[in-house]
């Protein structure tokens, strides 16, 4: 009768990989709302900010977003809406095509871009001093050959 576990399961007692991650991205979500709402940008919620995100620089169809938010479109519309109304988003005529339209980071979006990258930075040299250069590198590197077999828009 032996161990009834997958030989490449964790202990019962270790967290696996996905919550470990998970609880880290939260923990840098949480410093960047902090840091945002810190400079009057208290306004933008996580699923917003999951659409936000994904605007690429000359802007994004919406079924782009919600398939990248991994959410509907009707979902991705709603969200779109709200940042709108409190400029963080604009939408635009597509060039390539007169039908669509394209979403649009606003003036105050891209002023709010580069304080999330400062609160992000900050987290970094945090995790960097706390587990040191190489463990950070590593972990950098580690996830970054992950991604390419778990981010279909990398």
């Amino acid at each position: 009768m032996g161990d009834e576990r997958a030989a490449d399961a964790p202990p019962p007692d270790e967290v696996n990989i996905g919550v470990l991650l998970f609880v880290s991205y939260r923990a840098m979500e949480k410093r960047v709302f902090e840091a945002l709402a810190a400079a009057g940008y208290d306004d933008l919620t996580p699923a917003q900010a999951r659409v936000f995100q994904r605007i690429a620089p000359g802007g994004s169809r919406l079924t782009d977003l919600a398939e990248q938010a991994q959410i509907t479109k009707q979902s991705a519309g709603f969200l779109v809406d709200q940042l709108e109304r409190t400029g963080y988003v604009e939408r635009v005529p597509d060039p390539t095509d007169a039908r669509a339209r394209l979403v649009r980071v606003a003036e105050r979006g891209t002023r709010a871009i580069p304080l999330a990258a400062a609160a992000v930075a900050d987290v970094e040299t945090e995790w960097c001093r706390h587990l040191g250069e190489q463990r950070m590198n590593q972990l950098r590197d580690t996830l970054t050959r992950l991604r390419e077999i778990t981010d279909p828009y990398a």
